[in-house]
């Protein structure tokens, strides 16, 4: 009630407000993508217990790719919603979640589902080509684009960070959004050419049976499992269509969209890939870092936002560098995990990658005044309410503002032979801990107007090698810093 009567009084809409235009200096196009495999595997041997199927069949991997594109740009198809059809399936996920999924709440999730964000429609134009695709001269060799596959939260799916992933793309960047289909997300519809749609629908541990039995731990194995392959599944799908295959891909894909794809042969930077993820998805992000750099992951990077503090175990077998971004409420609430506090398992995560390849580079920051959804497009939607129920404080376009420049600093970072760092990457440790500053000086060197953004907990910059921002640093700084490493 109080939330309806400042929004009258304040004379903002109610509902959720449209998602923003995209910044950068490209408009974005976007390609949905199912294409199926060449043959169906079963990741894990789970079978749910009411039929006797298999809970981890991957057969397909869906996504969305984000591009950017000429600006002006005409389109001539409807720009996709941002919940997607059919509204009921993804009302029915949430009833699952909530533990209410019948017929009296389904159509009631529906039609709330429907009011509040039923027509909102992401603001990239669909199936248009890419940038600079369509030039006619043949001597000219356009630069392919840096990539990245980002892998969505728990209860989320791949529509929930269009703004952050289109902010990239508007940028020069191919971002790949997978819909992952191990029972996290809400609901998803799979479709292949020549067989009925199936629904997949979130589901719990209690409804699937395994050896060993079916548990907590053995769930998360499995579903980080799943969407390992289903980032893999990806990164195979945009190495066929960078190698020429564009057009079997557009021929096999069930979303019937990607006309222009034969065109993106060579366009893909694959040796500038990347995998990220927020929350369950950067967990899930770094689970495929495992596999990197290899023939089926030749990622050069990941960057992380709020790794989940329920999603399982943290992969930290890490030997390419991290981005790791902890919102302001991630690293302020203490959380034990696996008989340790959340946050030094994060930092220690970070600095593994410093002591064991030390050519490599590791960052953990906290995002000041941000929270937990603040990198996904729910505070852009509804800005007043999630500020009032998550705790940020920092304004929620400033907010993607910042975790956009910071990913793009770390790209341009693997970009320039790994020797250039720039904004608060080219800063050195400033809080060893949350909230605790490693000393008096680091504070009063540290850029004032960064440090109402940003806590450096991990970095590979010594005072030596800080170039911006930092002063000359002291002897204290110094010890403090070898000794932190």
């Amino acid at each position: 009630m109080a939330y309806v009567v400042l929004c009258l009084v304040r004379g903002v809409p109610l509902l959720a407000h449209p998602l923003p235009a995209y910044t950068g200096r490209f408009d974005v196009g976007a390609v949905d993508i199912e294409v199926p495999l060449d043959k169906p595997r079963l990741v894990t041997e789970t079978v749910f217990k009411d039929s006797g199927e298999p809970a981890f069949e991957h057969k397909t991997t869906l996504f969305t790719v984000y591009y950017p594109v000429d600006k002006g740009v005409r389109e001539h198809r409807p720009r996709h919603d941002w919940i997607a059809r059919p509204i009921s399936l993804t009302a029915e996920g949430y009833a699952k979640f909530a533990g209410v999924n019948n017929f009296i709440v389904r159509p009631i999730f529906t039609f709330a589902l429907w009011l509040i964000a039923g027509g909102i429609t992401i603001p990239a134009k669909v199936d248009v080509p890419l940038l600079n695709s369509t030039d006619d001269d043949d001597d000219v060799v356009p630069e392919p684009f840096p990539v990245m596959v980002f892998s969505h939260g728990d209860a989320s799916s791949r529509t929930d960070y269009t703004n952050f992933v289109g902010e990239m793309a508007s940028r020069g960047y191919v971002v790949a959004a997978v819909e992952h289909r191990d029972g996290s997300g809400p609901g998803s519809l799979m479709r292949i050419h020549g067989e009925p749609d199936k629904k997949i629908l979130h589901f719990k541990e209690a409804e699937l049976e395994s050896v060993p039995p079916m548990d907590r731990a053995k769930y998360k194995y499995d579903q980080l499992a799943f969407r390992d392959a289903e980032i893999l599944h990806a990164v195979a799908v945009l190495r066929a269509i960078n190698d020429g295959k564009g057009e079997d891909v557009y021929r096999r894909n069930s979303r019937l969209e990607g006309a222009h794809l034969h065109a993106w042969a060579g366009r893909l930077d694959l040796g500038n890939l990347t995998i990220g993820g927020h929350s369950f998805g950067a967990t899930g992000a770094l689970q495929a870092l495992k596999h990197a750099p290899s023939d089926a992951n030749p990622a050069v990077g990941g960057i992380i936002f709020d790794p989940g503090k329920e999603s399982g175990p943290l992969n930290a077998v890490i030997d390419v560098p991290l981005l790791i971004v902890h919102s302001n409420t991630w690293s302020k609430h203490k959380s034990a995990f696996y008989g340790r506090p959340h946050f030094d398992t994060v930092k220690e995560l970070a600095l593994g990658v410093l002591r064991r390849i030390p050519s490599h580079a590791s960052w953990f920051l906290t995002s000041i005044g941000t929270s937990h959804p603040s990198v996904s497009d729910a505070p852009l939607l509804e800005p007043l309410l999630l500020s009032w129920t998550t705790g940020s404080s920092l304004d929620t376009k400033e907010a993607m503002k910042e975790y956009v420049r910071v990913a793009d600093d770390f790209w341009h970072f693997l970009r320039t032979s790994r020797d250039t760092n720039t904004g608060v990457l080219a800063e050195k440790v400033t809080h060893e801990q949350y909230g605790e500053w490693v000393s008096k000086e680091r504070k009063d060197e540290f850029p004032k107007a960064m440090a109402k953004l940003w806590e450096v907990h991990v970095s590979p910059v010594s005072d030596e090698e800080e170039s911006d921002g930092g002063g000359d640093g002291n002897e204290k700084d110094s010890i403090a810093y070898r000794d932190y490493l």
